[in-house]
């Protein structure tokens, strides 16, 4: 009865560009999707792509979800970061300490990220995205832990992670209270498809019977069903 995660989708206003940026961030592929979407294509062990979305809302505020990259080394690190600001990255600042092993940036449209030290412990055995890291309470990681049968691989003091089964690709994570002020159209969200031997009818039940909510047709992406999640952040239901 569990959900797969099939993508997370990134509203861009310039969806080539930003997928060529983390295609070289990531070290993934890139191929067309439906509907002018650029999907990036893993190239290590992850589940799920990353979708760019054309959207003509600019970026307002935080945002609540963002991507965390590894690194091998200091100087795979030092270097990273480099290239991605040769690429059209910036620094930003989100209320880090001075001190901190990680360095915050922002790509093209302003869109937050970190790029990890190489001695995190937590992300050790991830790929390059190591993690997808969502502002959200301990309910909303096990919702997520139920809705797509991956396991709690952390769950501690408010903050929860959840992993592929098989213990591959990234981690999700959750950063429990205060939680973030929502503003404007959120850029990321999850687009989520019936699991094997699931129909989309049953797998929207399920959904609803662990929290979510459904939304308004007119926030759906062209062809899924909108739902909102148990701290009423919108993702998707797509067929497969």
């Amino acid at each position: 009865m569990t959900a797969s995660l099939v993508a997370i989708a990134v509203n861009a206003i310039a969806p080539d560009r930003l997928a060529q940026f983390w295609a070289h961030a990531l070290h993934w592929g890139t191929r067309e999707a439906d509907g002018g979407d650029i999907a990036l294509v893993p190239t290590d062990l992850t589940s799920f792509h990353v979708l760019f979305r054309p959207i003509a809302d600019e970026k307002t505020g935080q945002n609540r979800i963002h991507f965390d990259l590894t690194t091998t080394s200091p100087d795979d690190q030092a270097d990273t970061v480099a290239e991605l600001l040769a690429i059209g990255a910036r620094r930003v600042d989100v209320g880090q300490d001075p001190g901190e092993s990680h360095v915050v940036l922002a790509d093209p449209e302003g869109n937050e990220f970190c790029i990890i030290d190489p001695d995190s412990r937590f992300l050790a055995s991830c790929p390059r995205l190591g993690a997808v890291n969502c502002d959200g309470t301990h309910a909303l990681g096990c919702f997520w832990s139920e809705a797509l049968g991956w396991p709690l691989v952390w769950d501690q003091d408010e903050e929860t992670a959840i992993q592929a089964p098989d213990g591959t690709g990234p981690k999700i994570t959750w950063s429990g209270p205060p939680l973030m002020p929502t503003s404007g159209v959120e850029r990321f969200h999850f687009h989520v498809a019936p699991g094997p031997g699931a129909t989309m009818l049953s797998t929207l039940d399920h959904l609803v019977a662990l929290g979510a909510t459904r939304l308004a047709v007119s926030q759906a992406c062209p062809g899924a069903t909108a739902l909102a999640d148990v701290d009423g952040n919108k993702f998707c239901v797509i067929e497969t």
